[in-house]
């Protein structure tokens, strides 16, 4: 295990009097990144151990603490590094979320809209009256009440299972957002993806194609930046990359099926809540060791960005699955939570 020990050393700080109730960005190049100390925050040193002990036997291979937008922890495992790349998995829905916010912000589509407004007749394999009750807020919200026993996109296989917003089901149809944007801004979805948002807040990464999923990679830090800008209703310093507003909405229940479901974003603390592959409905919060108000990226093999925002904080957790090959939730999840809580409790 590589440990890089944010909080015992101030190597990486531009400032050894950075005030910790303030909040830090990162400069937009460059590798350095204020820290502050678990001793400055009074946090339980001796629950640090525990917590890395737990994150290297589950296959971790990068983890993050921000509080205040600066480094808590950050540690790297199993010969992963902070330059080394890493695949987000289904965490970087998100991030087609986001940018689909801010092509509405420059009114280059309306959320409300039908899909077929951008990709014409026909990109489903139901009949055009169904087809057309299909908008994009419902392929964010996972209500397109496509049949969702296939990953594949192609418009043989995109068929009615029920009308749009009266099912949620998991599916990867939410990547036809991107070819929304892509028509709606006439230019390539990573071209508008990087000048709108990975530059704006200095991160790194690519989209690369693995069989019909569009999945972005890119450091640890870079996630980490990701959230950063969510813990601030997408503000970056002064500058307001996502409209507040719909970030409102997209960290918000965005429809009455499964209350811990936003815009591709997953919401703790809810009354129920659903599950990728299942109809049921599971009552309660849905790591009920995490704090209620916290939102989350979630990806396949336990890829994590958690916003806190009652505790100003930002967690990531890079690597292989922690146990079998896990969807978006596990029990990790939640002894992960017992022993971050820890730090603090």
């Amino acid at each position: 295990m590589l440990l890089i020990c944010i909080g015992c050393s101030k190597e990486d700080n531009t400032s050894d009097t950075a005030q910790p109730q303030s909040m830090y960005f990162p400069p937009l190049t460059g590798n350095t990144w204020e820290t502050t100390s678990i001793t400055d925050l009074k946090w339980n040193q001796n629950a640090v151990q525990p917590l890395l002990d737990y994150l290297e036997l589950k296959n971790s291979r990068s983890f993050i603490i921000l509080v205040n937008g600066r480094i808590v922890l950050e540690n790297y495992f199993n010969d992963h590094s902070a330059t080394k790349n890493w695949y987000w998995a289904s965490a970087g829905k998100t991030l087609t979320a986001t940018v689909t916010g801010i092509a509405q912000q420059e009114e280059l589509l309306n959320i409300n809209n039908k899909v077929s407004q951008y990709l014409g007749n026909n990109w489903t394999s139901e009949t055009l009256p169904k087809e057309n009750l299909i908008t994009c807020k419902h392929l964010l919200t996972m209500t397109s009440g496509l049949d969702d026993s296939t990953d594949d996109v192609e418009p043989a296989n995109l068929i009615y299972k029920a009308d749009a917003g009266t099912r949620w089901a998991y599916h990867n149809v939410y990547v036809k957002l991107q070819d929304v944007v892509e028509t709606a801004s006439k230019q390539n979805w990573s071209d508008y993806f990087n000048t709108k948002l990975r530059d704006k807040i200095g991160m790194n990464g690519t989209w690369i194609q693995l069989g019909v999923n569009s999945v972005y990679t890119s450091t640890t830090r870079s996630m980490a930046r990701f959230g950063l800008l969510m813990l601030n209703k997408g503000k970056w310093e002064n500058n307001t990359i996502l409209n507040e507003t719909y970030f409102n909405e997209a960290t918000t229940t965005s429809q009455n099926i499964n209350l811990g479901y936003g815009y591709l974003w997953w919401l703790n603390g809810k009354a129920n809540y659903h599950l990728p592959q299942s109809q049921l409905t599971f009552q309660g919060s849905i790591i009920p060791t995490a704090p209620n108000d916290m939102f989350m990226a979630l990806g396949k093999n336990d890829q994590k960005i958690y916003v806190i925002p009652s505790k100003k904080m930002v967690v990531i957790r890079m690597g292989d699955a922690a146990d079998a090959e896990n969807l978006a939730l596990s029990d990790f999840d939640k002894v992960l939570w017992e022993k971050i809580n820890a730090l603090y409790q």
